[in-house]
């Protein structure tokens, strides 16, 4: 037992020093004026999110983990996600890339540090590693909308076939949510019995092609298509196409699409989304094709499990629980499969386009 978890250690540890190099591959290419600036109102500056990073690993590790206190608690507050929402991240002094940079090198030296001294803890660990994984694949979101991915990121693929093909998933009773085994978030758990009908589900996400002939039979403007709540989003904000899928292949999936599109598109096809647990189900038993290409939206709220327990602290989950999140699942061809496993519960807000979001679609 004390060789695996002596194994365990390395790997984990390992995994750490990867994907920091990682993060700095892919802002590499950038000027210090791209990483600075904000791309997008909606959007945090790049250079925010690595600081942010540091701050994190430097609370869970050096400080809650070793004992140690904070390398620099006069930033706390600027790179606390809630203290700073993404409206103001642009307007505040924060870190430049220099000091940025120079930030993660002193927090990675004191958590090598501690962790040689410590060992692993195997949740904080996981979460740390996980939390700047998740934070690569936000940043890419906002390189994209600002045309700055660096050369060799793998993008899309085609979805291998037909996105009108569906199989039949039978009724029943199934096992939804992680296991009480290894690492899992907190809105992973507690596993429990769901029972669901019998129902239809795409074998693969829809693709560009489909999402053009929406375009073109009046998709935007079939009233009858649209919720209340996607047609006033739809007409406040002039939306009247999705630019995006004009210019893709036609067998890759449709990317950078809001709930309120992905249901109206669902509509217009006499069909719904799924609910997560239909989506769970599907995947656990190996019927879906072409996952983790795009996040795919759910019709499901974003809320707690029965007997949801908020580990290790309520803002990663709990404070969005209510009808204002809906729930994606399967990862994104930005997501490191470390983190996109059939249990994840991705979450936005129904207007949200800026996520590597797209659709597939149940009966």
């Amino acid at each position: 037992m004390e060789g695996q978890v002596l194994t365990e250690s390395r790997e984990l540890v390992g995994e750490l020093k990867a994907q920091r190099q990682r993060t700095l591959r892919l802002i590499a290419h950038l000027s210090n004026a791209d990483l600075e600036r904000v791309i997008d109102p909606i959007m945090s500056p790049l250079v925010w999110d690595l600081g942010h990073i540091a701050a994190y690993e430097d609370l869970w590790l050096n400080h809650r983990f070793a004992g140690e206190p904070l390398l620099h608690p006069e930033l706390a507050a600027f790179y606390d996600a809630f203290e700073t929402p993404r409206t103001v991240r642009g307007s505040i002094e924060i870190l430049g890339r220099r000091a940025a940079l120079a930030y993660l090198a002193e927090v990675r030296e004191r958590t090598l540090e501690a962790t040689a001294r410590l060992g692993v803890d195997p949740i904080l660990h996981e979460l740390v590693l996980r939390h700047e994984m998740q934070h690569t694949e936000t940043m890419r979101q906002c390189m994209e909308l600002g045309g700055l991915l660096p050369e060799g990121e793998p993008r899309l693929r085609s979805v291998g076939g037909r996105d009108d093909e569906f199989v039949t998933i039978a009724g029943g009773t199934f096992a939804m949510g992680a296991t009480d085994e290894g690492f899992a978030y907190d809105n992973e758990r507690p596993r429990h019995a769901v029972d669901i009908s019998t129902f239809d589900i795409a074998r693969r996400p829809v693709t560009n092609g489909s999402w053009r002939h929406f375009c073109e039979g009046g998709g935007y403007e079939r009233r009858e298509w649209w919720s209340d709540e996607g047609w006033a989003w739809k007409e406040e904000y002039d939306i009247g196409s999705h630019a995006g899928g004009a210019t893709r292949p036609d067998d890759e999936p449709v990317v950078h699409v809001s709930w309120f599109e992905a249901d109206a598109f669902a509509r217009s096809r006499g069909a719904r989304l799924p609910t997560e647990a239909e989506w769970e189900k599907a995947a656990t038993w190996g019927q879906l094709d072409a996952t983790g290409l795009v996040w795919e939206w759910t019709s499901s709220n974003f809320t707690g499990y029965p007997g949801f327990v908020a580990h290790p602290y309520r803002e990663y989950s709990e404070v969005f629980f209510g009808d204002g999140y809906r729930v994606l699942r399967g990862g994104s061809w930005a997501a490191h499969p470390r983190v996109a496993a059939t249990t994840f519960r991705n979450w936005d807000l129904p207007e949200r386009r800026q996520i590597f979001s797209g659709v597939r679609l149940a009966l």
